[in-house]
C-alpha cells in the first residue's frame, strides 16, 4: 500500500470515481431483493436504468486511468518489459479475486463461475492498456469502430444453430450460443444458459473502455481546463444521441451489452465528468466532493470488500430460539430496518448503511494514506 503523488491525480476523476463505487454498493446492496426501487434494479432486457450506467461508468473512467497511467510509457520515457508483466500481473489477480468473488460461498469446482464483473474488468483492462501502448488515437478509434461493428455483425447475422439471425431473446442470442459453447456449466447460475458478464459480450465493453482511453487523451492534451470541460460535454451529448438513433435497430440492452449500450453510456459518462470537472476543475468547489474521493481512491477494494462482506452477510446463518436460522442480513433487515417504512425505503435505508459501513471502512485507509494497488 503506497501513497500516490498528489500531482499525478486528477481530482474530478477521483470524485467521479467514487461516486461510481459508491453507487455500486448502493445497488448491490438491499437489505431484501424482493424489494428494491426500480432505478436501483437492472432493466430486465431492452433499455437502461439508473443501475446499468455503473459499470460501464467504471470501465469508461478505468479507460482514462491507462491513459494516464501509461502516457509516459508510450512516450519512451520508461519503456521496458516490466510494463507488459505489469498489466498481465494485474490482468491475472483481477481475474483471480473475481473468481473468487464469483464462487463465494465456495462450491464444486464443476459448476465454478467462470465470467463476472471482476473478470471483466481484468479483461477489458488488459485489452485496453495494451491497445492504448502499441497505438495512437486515431488506432482507438479505429478499434472502437471495428470492436463495436464486429459485435453488431455478430448479433445480427451470425447464424445460431436452432434459433438463426438476429435474435435478441434472453438466452437465444449468439452472446448467449457462444457462451454455451465455451462456459458451460460455469456461468451464473441464476440464469445457467448465459451469462450477463459473458465473454462474448466483453468485446464492446473493451469499446466502453476504449472510450475512456480517448478522454484521457484529451485530458492530458495542453488545452485549457474550461476548453477540456466544454469539449467532454460537446462529445457526450452526440453520443447519448447516436446511441438513442441507433437503438431503433440494435437495442440499448446491458445484459448482452450491445453496441448502441456502449456509445450511449459513453455519451452518458462523458457528459457526467464534464460536470464533475466543471465544478471542481475549473471553479475550484471540491469540498463537496470529498466523500467520493475517499471512495475513488481505492476503487477496487472498496468494491471486493463490499461485495465479501455481503455475501459474508447473506450467507451466515443466525440459530434463533424460535428454531428458524434467517442470514444476517435478512435478520438485520426485518428487525432493525423493515419497521421503519415501506418495503422498498427500508430495502434502500438498508443498502445506505451499509453504503456508510463501506465510507467509514475507506475513510480510515484514507486517512492512514493507504492506497492498494493491484
Amino acid at each position: 500500500m503506497t501513497k500516490p503523488p498528489q500531482s499525478t491525480r486528477l481530482v474530478s476523476l477521483d470524485a467521479f470515481r467514487g461516486f461510481t463505487i459508491a453507487a455500486m454498493i448502493l445497488v448491490n446492496a438491499p437489505g431484501t431483493y424482493r424489494a428494491v426501487f426500480s432505478q436501483l434494479k437492472h432493466s430486465e432486457w431492452h433499455g437502461w436504468t439508473f443501475a446499468d450506467t455503473i459499470f460501464p461508468f467504471f470501465l469508461f473512467i478505468m479507460g482514462i486511468s491507462i491513459a494516464f497511467s501509461f502516457s509516459a510509457h508510450k512516450n519512451g520515457e520508461i519503456w521496458n518489459s516490466a510494463v507488459e508483466f505489469k498489466i498481465l500481473k494485474r490482468t491475472v489477480i483481477l481475474f483471480a479475486l473475481g473468481v473468487f468473488l464469483s464462487s463465494f460461498p465456495p462450491s464444486h469446482l464443476n459448476t465454478l463461475r467462470i465470467p463476472g464483473v471482476l473478470q471483466r474488468i481484468a479483461l477489458c483492462w488488459f485489452f485496453a492498456a495494451v491497445i492504448f501502448l502499441k497505438t495512437g488515437p486515431k488506432g482507438v478509434v479505429y478499434w472502437i469502430f471495428g470492436l463495436l461493428s464486429a459485435y453488431w455483425l455478430m448479433m445480427r447475422f451470425f447464424p445460431v444453430p436452432g434459433i438463426g439471425t438476429g435474435v435478441l431473446e434472453p438466452g437465444r442470442n449468439f452472446a448467449a450460443y457462444f457462451d454455451e459453447l465455451f462456459l458451460r456449466g460455469h456461468m451464473w447460475d441464476h440464469y445457467e444458459t448465459w451469462d450477463p458478464e459473458g465473454f462474448a459480450s466483453t468485446i464492446p465493453a473493451i469499446a466502453s473502455t476504449l472510450f475512456g482511453v480517448l478522454t484521457g487523451y484529451w485530458l492530458l492534451s495542453a488545452a485549457t481546463r474550461r476548453k477540456k470541460a466544454l469539449v467532454m460535454a460537446g462529445a457526450g451529448l452526440p453520443l447519448v444521441a447516436l446511441g438513442q438513433i441507433l437503438d431503433i435497430w440494435f437495442p440499448i440492452n446491458k445484459s448482452i451489452w450491445t453496441s448502441t449500450f456502449s456509445i450511449f453510456m459513453a455519451g452518458l459518462a462523458l457528459v457526467c465528468l464534464s460536470v464533475f470537472y466543471w465544478v471542481i476543475d475549473v471553479k475550484n468547489y471540491s469540498r463537496w466532493a470529498r466523500v467520493f474521493v475517499i471512495f475513488g481512491v481505492n476503487p477496487l477494494a472498496i468494491y471486493f470488500l463490499s461485495e465479501f462482506l455481503f455475501e459474508c452477510l447473506s450467507a451466515i446463518r443466525l440459530h434463533r430460539p424460535d428454531g428458524s436460522n434467517p442470514s444476517i442480513r435478512a435478520y438485520l433487515f426485518r428487525n432493525f430496518f423493515a419497521p421503519l417504512a415501506t418495503p422498498e425505503v427500508a430495502s434502500l435505508l438498508f443498502a445506505v448503511g451499509f453504503v456508510l459501513l463501506m465510507l467509514a471502512i475507506a475513510w480510515i485507509l484514507w486517512n492512514r494514506h493507504w492506497f492498494v494497488k493491484v
